[in-house]
């Protein structure tokens, strides 16, 4: 069953989306971008103008209730008056099943997700991970043909959220319906996705595999998921690694290109770096390790100039059309 969606808001998303059964799609961009009215008009929550084709039926001219899409959301939205075990069930008796077989179908979903045991608590008394698989649980126990999730792991522990993560990827390698994920972090688009659309001012800046948008990606905003500095020089984007800026207190010596005056900004722990933000002639994030931050004082507030080597230079052309070439 395929996806053909073209949908519009006037003045705020103008985004098409094809998929093929068992495609997973990131919808990654900044804040505004559309990604999540793009999925809201799917679910009908959200009126949009166009047409979403799924398996041929156009799931704008049906009601929320009569489209076969199950959705998650960041907040999960469980019923707070009933149990774990009947707002799993409350999707296939919705859809006539008689009690016992629904509640049978709900009970295998939460012990697929590892809650089965939390069958009998309501929503209050769930943790933020329980209370996502139990809304997981929720979207895929009618076994849709396209499910929605808007930046399912938003607001839980990191622990919990990688190990939501890896549970939500094994369901989705089973999954015989399309998915369509919200996210604005770069780990769900490369570990989860087969596809990845970058959607920025509303409409699609660019379309790949994760490998292809992290090796090459068409916007600020996908570069910095992705962990790399990205500078538009005309027609053709140039990309470079934080670990490759050399990060002075004073300008080089000598007249290389690539050199930058700036203010940190931030400066956090990555890994066995320090990743410093860095504003001014160009917003720029560097890697250095511990012992040269303390030895330069890089803290925020702080001038510095940044250079970076031409060989460490990677460039490409901007449009995305070149890059799915």
């Amino acid at each position: 069953m395929t996806l053909a969606a073209r949908l519009a808001i006037p003045g705020r998303l103008d985004v098409e989306v094809d998929a093929e059964p068992g495609d997973v799609i990131a919808l990654v961009g900044p804040n505004g971008a559309g990604k999540s009215s793009f999925v809201h008009a799917l679910a009908g929550l959200q009126h949009a103008e166009g047409s979403a084709l799924l398996g041929g039926r156009d799931l704008l001219a049906l009601a929320p209730q009569e489209r076969e899409v199950g959705v998650v959301f960041q907040d999960q939205r469980l019923f707070p008056h009933l149990s774990a075990l009947d707002n799993v069930a409350f999707g296939p008796r919705s859809r006539g099943e008689p009690k016992h077989s629904a509640r049978a179908a709900a009970r295998t979903w939460l012990e697929r997700l590892g809650v089965a045991e939390l069958a009998d608590r309501k929503p209050a008394q769930l943790s933020g991970g329980q209370a996502q698989r139990v809304a997981i649980a929720r979207a895929l126990v009618t076994d849709p043909d396209l499910l929605l999730l808007d930046e399912p792991f938003t607001g839980l522990d990191v622990g919990v959220a990688a190990t939501l993560r890896i549970e939500l990827g094994k369901h989705l390698a089973d999954f015989r319906g399309i998915t369509l994920l919200v996210t604005h972090d770069a780990l769900d688009a490369l570990t989860l996705a087969t596809t990845v659309v970058v959607l920025d001012s509303g409409r699609v800046a660019q379309v790949g595999t994760p490998a292809e948008v992290a090796a090459q990606p068409l916007t600020e905003h996908v570069a910095r998921l992705v962990g790399l500095n990205v500078l538009r020089d005309g027609d053709r984007l140039r990309a470079f690694s934080p670990a490759a800026v050399t990060v002075s207190r004073h300008a080089p010596a000598d007249s290389a290109r690539n050199r930058w005056h700036g203010v940190v900004r931030g400066a956090a722990p990555h890994g066995d770096a320090i990743r410093l933000q860095v504003t001014g002639e160009r917003d720029l994030i560097a890697d250095v390790t511990p012992a040269a931050s303390r030895e330069l004082a890089l803290v925020p507030g702080q001038e510095v100039w940044l250079s970076v080597k031409e060989t460490a230079v990677t460039t490409y052309d901007a449009r995305a059309d070149a890059a799915s070439d």
